[in-house]
């Protein structure tokens, strides 16, 4: 970005280029020194080899009060610490989204994919409307029944529309680019000489990571058999919207599909009673706009079966870990069990056994 001049020299400066007379007072101004006006002009240094930039010269000028004689240059290898070398300009906004989507495939537990038909802003913030009441209703009966969730984890569940193509390749960098694996020599050979030498360029717009999506395509790890990616790949088409959660609650989740994708008896609409704004038409167009193809549940693929099921877990996490709890403890009661019963039946044969010899030794001596 060129530098900019204080602006009480600007004003002076336009002021005295508008006088062209001899008479004009800017001659005797101490502004400038009468001999050479030049010296306020701005010199553009060359950009630096190899960098993406915002313009295509960089400003030189000094900063307010600085001597206009004075030439200020970057160094050969700087690089602006908001802007590391990357792949593709990083002033881009499609970077900032492939940024925003890759964090939030790392952070967030559960995310269900629909498909949208062109939903108009009213229609958006009437189905949030209903969405975040929903919810609400969710987080209280929770409470009531002991379950503990954060306040904020209603408010935290958003519904978004997404870049189809961005989200794509943002689902193949969290797959198979791990930053962590980065190191000065890898970033050296991948960089071709740009950016300081020993520096460790490991975000998601850098030549590493493009490197390693080139590589998993090439090995064929992307296939549907052995990824996420290559089972949600067939869902991520025409406008998409994501629902993110930023904890799995199988409760709130249920009141979502409610709301969002009704399918009695297992998760039926709101009922007009006690939600009348949801059959608004604004909202029931909406609804009927929509389509559930799939979800994202701990870095896990799942179809809309799948998502439902999850849903209709009872108890909610804690209904889960009592399930899990008490399957494993009927396999061992019936284990117990099973091998009890061998060693008891053993031991009543014995018995019984035990009982006739007695009775017929008995009856011997009675003889």
């Amino acid at each position: 970005m060129p530098a900019r001049l204080p602006s009480r020299w600007t004003h002076s400066l336009g002021w005295c280029l508008s006088e062209s007379n001899a008479s004009s007072p800017c001659r005797a101004s101490s502004f400038v020194s009468s001999p050479p006006p030049t010296a306020l002009r701005l010199r553009l240094a060359q950009p630096v080899a190899g960098f993406h930039t915002s313009t295509s010269a960089h400003a030189t000028a000094g900063a307010a009060g600085a001597p206009m004689g004075i030439k200020l240059t970057l160094p050969a290898d700087y690089v602006p610490p908001t802007q590391p070398p990357s792949a593709k300009k990083p002033d881009i906004r499609k970077s900032q989204l492939l940024r925003s989507y890759t964090s939030l495939l790392r952070s967030t537990p559960l995310i269900l994919m629909f498909q949208h038909n062109n939903l108009t802003g009213a229609e958006w913030s009437a189905l949030r409307r209903e969405l975040s009441l929903a919810l609400r209703i969710v987080a209280t009966q929770q409470k009531q029944l002991g379950v503990e969730w954060p306040d904020s984890l209603a408010d935290n569940i958003r519904l978004n529309v997404i870049g189809t193509r961005i989200f794509s390749v943002a689902m193949r960098i969290a797959e198979f680019y791990d930053p962590s694996t980065v190191t000065a020599e890898t970033t050296a050979a991948v960089v071709r000489g740009r950016g300081k030498k020993g520096a460790i360029y490991n975000h998601d717009l850098s030549d590493a990571a493009y490197a390693s999506i080139k590589a998993a395509e090439q090995d064929g790890r992307t296939g549907p058999e052995s990824s996420v990616y290559g089972q949600l790949k067939p869902l991520l088409v025409g406008p998409m919207a994501l629902l993110t959660f930023p904890d799995v609650s199988p409760a709130h989740l249920a009141a979502a599909l409610s709301v969002l994708s009704p399918s009695p008896p297992q998760f039926p609409a709101p009922t007009r009673k006690k939600s009348p704004g949801y059959y608004d038409p604004l909202v029931q167009s909406a609804v009927q706009k929509l389509l559930l193809v799939g979800g994202h549940i701990e870095n896990q693929a799942f179809d809309t079966d799948g998502v439902r099921w999850v849903g209709s877990i009872e108890g909610g996490r804690a209904g889960l870990q009592a399930q899990l709890v008490s399957l494993l403890q009927s396999a061992g009661l019936g284990l117990t069990s099973a091998l009890e019963g061998a060693s008891k039946s053993l031991w009543l044969t014995m018995e019984s056994r035990k009982t006739q010899l007695e009775d017929g030794t008995k009856d011997d001596k009675e003889t």
